[in-house]
């Protein structure tokens, strides 16, 4: 196996180009996994790390963050949690300390797997995945459109991942996972929601609970049509909202949990993390 260790983007590019089988890796803490289980040997392995501008965040100029692929969660949680409090509450449950030091949400949309903890809190929040390849230039993916089966994504052979772009949070965001413990688990599913009061709008994030990490589009616009917007939440206006998230799953039987039991704990999740959000809403945007 090759180990190809560029210095810049461009050098990282022309690899991934050279190297359409090269897979990249950065916390390394899914692909090494992978490999100390013997369930992928890639011939190659492109290590981003000496790349510091993937670690990097900026404001860009219509006011949305444009956050480096390689930035870890704990920079994310620390730096940007205020701005980003769905993506950061999801970050704060990836595996342990050590695991959220080196990992990355470059990573998470990388592995393309359902049950990526960022996955949820991203399409809930409108990200747009930067993509580059040096055949190509700069390709900007909403990141519901960036999965495309189980583990697998859009991105061509040579693409990498430079970046994800997200607004910063104009009203309540909350993320909510279902596991066999706390901690050091991999989510049976997981949902976020995403409140948008200045634009009566909706965003939902539904993760493990499908080929791929979905938007509930229906409950979206049930919920954003629903609401009163400056009045109190309406119980049976909630259940229906869950209802409406259930269905939009597509869950299987696995060894973590039922497709039956999946789906009644995203209605649960879903009618929960709506409460949450409209505490926060009602009390001016702020947590209580």
């Amino acid at each position: 196996m090759d180990f190809l260790r560029p210095q810049t983007w461009a050098d990282a590019l022309a690899a991934a180009a050279d190297r359409p089988d090269v897979v990249p890796v950065q916390g390394g803490t899914d692909v090494m996994v992978e490999m100390n289980f013997d369930l992928h040997r890639p011939t190659a392995l492109l290590d981003l790390n000496p790349i510091t501008e993937l670690t990097t965040w900026e404001e860009n100029p219509d006011g949305s963050l444009r956050v480096g692929a390689g930035m870890p969660y704990v920079r994310i949680i620390a730096e940007l949690g205020d701005r980003l409090p769905g993506i950061a509450q999801a970050a704060r449950t990836v595996g342990s300390p050590q695991i959220r030091n080196r990992g990355t949400v470059g990573g998470n949309l990388g592995g393309a797997s359902p049950a990526g903890d960022l996955h949820a809190p991203l399409l809930a929040c409108g990200a747009i995945v930067e993509a580059e390849s040096a055949a190509r230039g700069t390709r900007m993916i909403p990141a519901d459109q960036f999965y495309v089966g189980v583990k697998r994504h859009c991105l061509e052979p040579d693409e990498l991942i430079r970046a994800f772009h997200v607004p910063p949070a104009t009203g309540p965001q909350y993320f909510s996972k279902v596991g066999t413990r706390n901690a050091m688990v991999i989510a049976v599913c997981s949902f976020s929601l995403a409140l948008f009061p200045a634009e009566r709008r909706v965003g939902t994030g539904i993760g493990s609970a499908a080929p791929t990490p979905r938007r509930a589009t229906a409950a979206e616009e049930f919920l954003a049509a629903e609401l009163d917007w400056d009045g109190t939440l309406d119980d049976a206006v909630a259940r229906r909202f869950g209802d409406l998230v259930r269905e939009a799953a597509s869950p299987i039987d696995d060894v973590r949990g039922t497709a039956d039991y999946r789906r009644h704990a995203l209605a649960v999740m879903a009618r929960r993390t709506l409460a949450w959000s409209w505490r926060d809403h009602r009390n001016n945007g702020e947590a209580a």
